[in-house]
């Protein structure tokens, strides 16, 4: 078994994000470590260039059951099974995270956004503490102002037969870059699917406001806890900018020149619409800073 994969969905238009990516995946993970990137059968020839040993492309046809019907030329799909709510790009984004995730024959997965790069060596000792895998996890991260977190909370405690969440503040297990085992998440998909009678993948697919992460951290922290300690906490793996406002190259160069210690990656939301040659300004510096 290999100890690490990197998982990555993307698209089209952010390929030259993806492409700094796969670059840094490369230089900084071992020789074994395949990066699995999940894409739109559209897309195929966009990506195409990547594709070799320690690159894997798949598509959403290869992951999901024939019964899903992409509504082309939108980015949305329909369970022909039940198909009201048609499934939007973003959730199915994170489905086929799941999907694969669950899929793959490797120790641990590597979760991460197009708009990730890696600055330093990485590998699941980057996220581990005492022989045990971290898990991203922000004590009362979630604010009751922040209305999408708490549904998701709720969303999740249902989809894995929980009592309601309290009021906020909550958890926060959401980020741009995670680490996940995938015996984990095949334990968190029998939970769905025992809790709602459904196939994991058509429960989780019902709902129109979902997070894979808040999903994710929810049952490791409130239903695996009965059987095992709760594992340690990070969040200080990537360094992240969540802005939705471009930054300058001064703004870019001050935001790598905060990079901590412990982070392997930074983040520069592909949503700031980040100018790309500040972009690299910003990559360069890290690249300064270690080494």
């Amino acid at each position: 078994m290999t100890e690490l994969a990197v998982i990555t969905p993307t698209y089209g238009p952010d390929a030259e994000l993806f492409a700094d990516l796969h670059r840094s995946v490369l230089k900084h993970t071992s020789d074994e470590t395949v990066h699995h990137v999940i894409i739109s059968p559209v897309c195929t020839s966009v990506f195409a260039k990547f594709a070799g040993p320690r690159c894997r492309i798949w598509t959403y046809n290869e992951l999901l059951p024939k019964y899903y019907i992409r509504l082309a030329p939108y980015s949305l799909w329909v369970n022909s099974r039940r198909p009201w709510p048609p499934v939007r790009g973003w959730v199915m984004q994170q489905t086929l995270k799941i999907a694969l995730s669950a899929r793959l024959d490797v120790d641990v997965v590597l979760i991460a956004d197009s708009d990730v790069v890696l600055v330093r060596p990485t590998s699941p000792a980057s996220f581990t503490v005492d022989g045990r895998l971290c898990l991203h996890r922000e004590e009362k991260g979630v604010t009751p102002d922040m209305e999408r977190h708490v549904m998701w909370h709720q969303v999740s405690r249902e989809l894995l037969g929980l009592p309601p969440a309290p009021p906020p503040p909550l958890t926060d297990y959401v980020t741009a870059m995670n680490f996940w085992v995938p015996a984990t998440v095949r334990a968190m998909q029998r939970r769905m699917t025992e809790t709602t009678g459904r196939h994991w993948l058509d429960a989780f697919n019902s709902r129109l406001h979902i997070s894979e992460f808040m999903l994710y951290g929810v049952f490791v922290d409130e239903v695996l806890s009965g059987t095992t300690e709760p594992p340690p906490s990070n969040t200080t793996i990537c360094h992240k900018n969540w802005q939705r406002t471009p930054l300058d190259h001064e703004g870019a160069v001050a935001f790598a020149d905060r990079l901590g210690p412990e982070a392997v990656a930074m983040m520069i939301s592909a949503k700031s619409q980040t100018p790309w040659d500040v972009r690299q300004a910003a990559i360069r510096r890290c690249a300064e800073i270690t080494g």
